[in-house]
């Protein structure tokens, strides 16, 4: 078992190698916006951001990728612990556009929270967290080679590695095709999960390349929103934005 854990992990440190060979050579990721991160103890996630730590920052905004589809607003926020990181996504809706019942599916055709953490310009791989209304999740680890790309699922998926979430919908139930004023998701994502991307765990004045987005897929709109804007897909990792981590 411990050769084949070893083979895994020189296997993702070739891919690294050789996509930060790629990326070098590409020279430097565009700019984008950036977004300054607190520091907290750790505290349970409920889906509705109710924990006394959410207080320490304020919402950043999403913005709608074209002037089509729904009016939905969206948000989120983010503070790290010694532990992992805490993200809390918030958005107005009418309907809970989702019917998957278990994890690991392909939830972006149905509404669905999107976090990618690019931890290392150096390396052309990511990490990639997807959540839907009814709590089910996909995270996945993304290597990319000039566009060319596949989720690669976690090991050992439990313990100190398992993301911790919740999700909460207001002004209806959580159920599919339920009408509804809005939703939340609240998840932490604990450094264990992110072996073996490099620069992690983050200090003080690290930064890591990220990007937010939410799908909608109401009444056969599909709407979308984003932090830093992608022209093509939500995998043109060069144009993230930046989280800067405080003190």
């Amino acid at each position: 078992m411990m050769s084949l854990r070893n083979s895994l992990l020189c296997c993702l440190s070739l891919i690294m190698l050789v996509g930060g060979f790629a990326l070098r050579a590409a020279g430097r990721p565009a700019d984008g916006p950036s977004l300054k991160v607190k520091s907290t103890s750790d505290f349970e996630v409920t889906g509705d951001g109710s924990n006394p730590a959410w207080e320490k920052t304020g919402w950043t905004p999403l913005h709608k990728r074209s002037s089509q589809g729904h009016s939905y607003e969206a948000r989120f926020k983010v503070l790290y612990s010694k532990k992992g990181i805490y993200f809390l996504m918030d958005g107005t809706d009418s309907k809970l556009t989702a019917s998957f019942t278990q994890d690991f599916e392909d939830l972006w055709t149905e509404d669905v929270y999107e976090v990618f953490l690019w931890t290392d310009e150096r390396y052309s791989i990511y990490f990639e967290y997807e959540i839907s209304p009814l709590n089910y999740e996909l995270p996945i680890l993304v290597p990319n080679f000039g566009g060319e790309f596949l989720g690669w699922r976690p090991w050992h998926y439990d313990g100190e590695r398992k993301i911790r979430k919740a999700t909460a919908v207001r002004g209806g139930p959580r159920k599919s095709g339920a009408a509804i004023q809005g939703w939340s998701a609240e998840f932490f994502i604990p450094y264990e999960v992110l072996t073996p991307l490099q620069n992690v765990p983050p200090k003080p004045g690290t930064r890591w390349r990220a990007n937010f987005y939410r799908v909608d897929h109401d009444g056969e709109k599909r709407t979308a929103w984003m932090w830093s804007r992608v022209e093509g897909r939500f995998h043109e990792y060069e144009q993230f934005g930046t989280l800067e981590f405080e003190e």
